[in-house]
């Protein structure tokens, strides 16, 4: 249960934090009419998450049923689109919002109302009527008069950026679904709910901590808002350049410095702590709330009429329970991705890979080797320089269940043995012996081989032809 509920966290939430703040960020005021087009920027968002999720759901199908052997081909290009329309998300954002700096918003003797546009006051409703500047920030980041194509570029982009993102975290999330059942386990069992509640819980909590962080819009400047979009996009930008380069190695397409590779493995090893500075960036915004609730006491004690005065103690509540709520957040998460990893990881230690006979061309095991029906483990370098495993374990009727020491779904997390059941190390799903060397599920990746003459004989091309299932060690 807890292994979903942080797959389910970690894939999730990444993609639910950027859909929630672009909902904020991006602009949706158009330059001669001046007339909201924020019904523009939602189309463009929610075409972007309907893309997503459906171009998400199928690569994870074709994953799950191994029609897609390997991931590499649809995720490579799927991470170009990402960080390319982050990348122009990030300038559209700064270029819209320096194009409106100079527009004012508020009219000699006026303010602003909840729809953002200046109204005449009285000079004695002034001074009882600077609450409503505060109401004002419910508007998005950029409210302000702004050349149109220019704010249909950034929109545009951002819609790329929601989509390209599902498609990039979204699948491991669905995949794990595959996992509920164990292979020749009845469909209902406790088991099963457990994963399935697990699951559940991760994906909710990513959509709530979301939702958290998104009643902090009232409280904070559209300055702030605009610096906590930037940080956390470039945090993400960070993390899928950090993939990509992953790929790009593993492929052989790029070659790196060991200074270069030492800091691409570290990356690689703190994914999870780059998905809690994400969260950690709205620390910043919550920190604003928190002054701007403090700052109403004088305002509220000002107050000429009781309207006014249950107005401004309404937001100063909203300021200090979004603050809180955040914090909260922010420790749930790192909680969750520090102390329940290790929870998660620190029981299992694969076995050391076992010796063998290895050639240029084949790799060898004698029967003998395997005949006690355990696991047994082996260790093989690719040409491409990719350090990759293999299984293989002896199953009733005296054939052989060969595989990579990997799956579809869980990646090379690896596999080991309990209880004389062979289990995923990532999701915990027991594999039947029976259909080991098979594709689909979770069971470990097929490996072509030769079963005669007392041995077990793999070609070392067919080992080469499988290195990308590996990530690098």
């Amino acid at each position: 249960m807890l292994k979903q509920f942080i797959t389910a966290l970690s894939g999730t939430l990444t993609p639910a934090l950027l859909y929630m703040l672009l909902s904020l960020a991006l602009p949706s005021r158009k330059a001669q009419s001046g007339k909201v087009t924020g019904k523009v920027s939602r189309i463009c968002r929610l075409f972007g998450l309907i893309l997503g999720l459906a171009v998400a759901l199928v690569f994870a199908l074709l994953r799950s049923m191994a029609v897609v052997s390997q991931q590499t081909p649809i995720l490579r290009p799927a991470l170009w689109v990402n960080i390319i329309s982050l990348t122009l998300t990030v300038l559209g954002l700064i270029f819209t919002f320096l194009s409106g700096m100079g527009k004012k918003d508020t009219k000699k003797n006026g303010t602003i109302d909840q729809t953002g546009k200046a109204v005449e006051l009285d000079k004695g409703e002034k001074a009882e009527n600077r609450g409503n500047i505060e109401k004002a920030r419910e508007q998005r980041l950029v409210s302000r008069e702004t050349n149109p194509g220019l704010v249909l570029f950034t929109n545009l982009a951002g819609a790329i950026a929601i989509a390209s993102t599902i498609v990039c975290f979204i699948p491991d999330v669905i995949i794990q679904l595959a996992n509920f059942v164990e292979t020749g386990e009845s469909a209902f069992t406790s088991a099963m709910l457990t994963r399935a509640v697990g699951f559940l819980l991760g994906v909710g909590a990513a959509m709530t901590v979301a939702a958290i962080f998104r009643t902090l819009k009232t409280s904070i400047s559209p300055v702030l808002l605009m610096i906590t979009s930037l940080l956390f996009l470039l945090l993400v930008l960070v993390q899928q350049v950090t993939a990509l380069t992953q790929i790009l190695v593993n492929t052989a397409v790029l070659e790196l410095t060991d200074a270069e590779f030492s800091l691409l493995v570290s990356l690689i090893n703190h994914n999870n702590s780059l998905i809690i500075a994400q969260t950690a960036v709205f620390l910043l915004p919550a920190a604003a709330a928190l002054i701007a609730g403090m700052k109403m006491g004088p305002e509220v004690s000002a107050a000429s009429s009781g309207a006014r005065q249950r107005s401004l103690r309404k937001f100063r509540r909203h300021a200090y329970a979004a603050t809180v709520w955040s914090l909260l957040a922010v420790l749930f998460v790192s909680l969750s991705l520090t102390s329940g990893v290790a929870l998660t990881t620190q029981e299992v230690t694969l076995s050391a890979p076992e010796k063998y006979q290895l050639t240029k061309t084949t790799a060898t095991i004698p029967y003998s080797q395997l005949a006690d029906g355990h696991l047994h483990r082996f260790q093989y370098k690719a040409k491409d320089g990719t350090v990759m495993r293999f299984i293989i374990i002896k199953k009733s009727g005296g054939s052989y269940g060969v595989g990579l020491d990997a799956c579809e779904n869980c990646g090379d997390a690896g596999y080991y043995e309990k209880d004389g059941k062979i289990v995923c190390k990532k999701c915990d799903v027991a594999i039947n012996l029976a259909t080991i060397g098979f594709k689909g599920g979770c069971n470990p990746i097929p490996l072509p081989y030769q079963s005669s003459g007392g041995k077990i004989t793999i070609k070392t091309a067919d080992l080469d032809a499988l290195s990308g299932h590996f990530a690098i060690s």
